[in-house]
């Protein structure tokens, strides 16, 4: 049987800068078909030129043989080409009916009502196909992030779509809602879907995938069936070395207590949370998503007003529910949306890396632009950021340059704690292990540092202490030493109750 997508010599170029180049590949209808390589080796703009959102600067596209106009989304749409895109882009405030149907809600009555019991009906059967219940009525905002997920395939299987472009789709999933999505792909895979499967979580790869791409610096480097590859050849493959993601490298014995935390409640979020960073210290928090550990440091950030409790910074309580005065005592958060909270995007890299000191820069209440300018080169430097210039936009730099870009921006105000929540999610392993470098030099020059993530090896790899947040409480603390993936997860899991004994 001929491949389904079939790409030749693909070419994109912005000006005189070569996004890709030279692409030339095959996805076959029932593959899971993963695409790998660093932020910005292409991945976006290969997914970009499928979709329709942008056209080409040089070779074809033939979907079943036939070829594909380039550069509409119509014409990608009618081909039955779906993206699943890692920020959402649904209607949170409609529910499962109207966000399958929006645009071509079927109608009766000569058009004048909609047809609600078929669409009821449709979406039903779609969303148990794979594997997901109906919860009509219910806002998509009041849904997680797995169930939006699978609504949002279920729009795109309704429309007979023979290849389905998932990207990063398991970023912000728990473990068990990521098995669910694979039980879903498997059968999609087993209907004839084609699945594009754009991940950097290189375990699910091996584990999911038929066959993987790897792109690197705009190219196509090669091809491979998953089949007996490992996690090592995948990195190699990626960024034409090896890289060591978890190298310690000397440890330093952390000093004072900086960040005191005492019985921190913010029902129903999380109760009693207590702990403490000491300078130069890594202290890891894990969890399973809706633990309470986001909730906890937006708390300490001032971003939202506890119940109960008290944060202390160098021993000076912090006023609660205050952020100006968090950031003036020197606490800096990373937030896990970048997108959304980290980054104005439609903002120059300068503006960005400059926003959180700009004040301090002023001269006679007006702004210093030669100030701003000597910072935003500083912390361009200092965060390795690929950008042409700082005068380049946001939005569109790679995520990792933009992940450097949110923690350059705090490093600015020269925090005394710095709270990073995923702080690599969604990006490269090369600029994952540029991140690490950066955050175990920061510990050693004395920042006190807490990494909330959901990434087990991180964690690990990263911390001194980890804590472990369960049903919005800490279940447990442990040394470095001590801590396996097996001790963090018990921790993390859910007691089951015990069981009635019958009679």
């Amino acid at each position: 049987m001929p491949p389904l997508i079939v790409t030749h010599e693909l070419g994109k170029t912005y000006g005189t800068v070569r996004a890709l180049g030279g692409v030339s590949m095959s996805i076959d209808a029932g593959e899971i078909h993963a695409l790998i390589g660093e932020n910005g080796a292409g991945k976006s703009t290969l997914i970009n030129m499928l979709s329709g959102v942008v056209a080409l600067s040089a070779g074809t596209i033939s979907v079943a043989g036939k070829p594909l106009l380039t550069g509409s989304v119509p014409a990608s749409e009618a081909a039955g080409i779906a993206v699943i895109h890692q920020e959402s882009t649904a209607f949170a405030h409609l529910d499962a009916l109207d966000n399958i149907f929006v645009g071509r809600e079927p109608r009766r009555c000569g058009g004048l009502l909609l047809d609600k019991p078929r669409m009821r009906a449709e979406a039903k059967r779609l969303l148990e196909s794979l594997g997901e219940t109906l919860q009509e009525g219910l806002a998509l905002s009041a849904l997680s992030v797995a169930q939006r997920q699978m609504i949002a395939i279920a729009r795109a299987i309704s429309v007979d779509c023979k290849l389905l472009i998932l990207d990063e789709p398991t970023a912000s999933l728990s473990q068990r809602e990521c098995q669910a999505l694979f039980a879903a792909i498997q059968r999609l895979k087993a209907a004839g879907v084609a699945i594009l499967y754009v991940s950097h979580r290189l375990e699910e790869i091996l584990a999911l995938a038929d066959r993987v791409s790897v792109f690197r610096d705009g190219t196509h480097v090669e091809t491979r069936d998953a089949k007996g590859l490992n996690k090592d050849d995948l990195i190699r493959a990626m960024v034409g070395r090896d890289v060591e993601e978890h190298d310690r490298g000397v440890v330093t014995a952390p000093g004072a207590v900086r960040l005191s935390v005492r019985g921190l409640t913010r029902a129903p979020r999380f109760r009693n949370v207590s702990f403490e960073v000491r300078a130069g210290e890594i202290v890891g928090m894990a969890g399973l998503v809706g633990a309470g550990r986001s909730e906890v440091a937006a708390t300490i950030f001032g971003a939202d007003f506890p119940d109960a409790g008290s944060v202390s910074l160098d021993g000076v309580p912090l006023r609660a529910g205050d952020v100006r005065a968090a950031i003036a005592a020197g606490v800096a958060l990373v937030p896990e949306d970048r997108q959304h909270v980290g980054l104005v995007l439609p903002m120059t890299v300068g503006e960005n890396l400059v926003l959180t000191v700009l004040s301090s820069l002023a001269r006679g209440g007006l702004r210093s632009l030669s100030a701003e300018a000597a910072v935003a080169t500083e912390q361009m430097k200092a965060m390795a950021v690929k950008a042409a210039s700082s005068a380049v936009v946001a939005k569109t730099l790679s995520g990792g340059n933009q992940q450097k870009l949110v923690i350059g921006k705090w490093l600015a105000a020269k925090p005394k704690v710095l709270i990073l929540d995923e702080p690599t999610r969604g990006i490269d392993v090369g600029a994952r292990a540029e991140i690490y470098r950066l955050i175990r030099r920061l510990a050693a020059e004395g920042l006190a540092t807490l990494v909330i993530s959901s990434d087990l090896p991180e964690v690990l790899g990263l911390s001194d202490r980890i804590l472990v947040m369960r049903k919005g409480s800490i279940s447990g603390e442990l040394a470095r030493a001590e801590a396996t993936p097996e001790k963090v997860l018990a921790l993390a899991m859910p007691q089951e109750k015990p069981q009635a004994v019958r009679a």
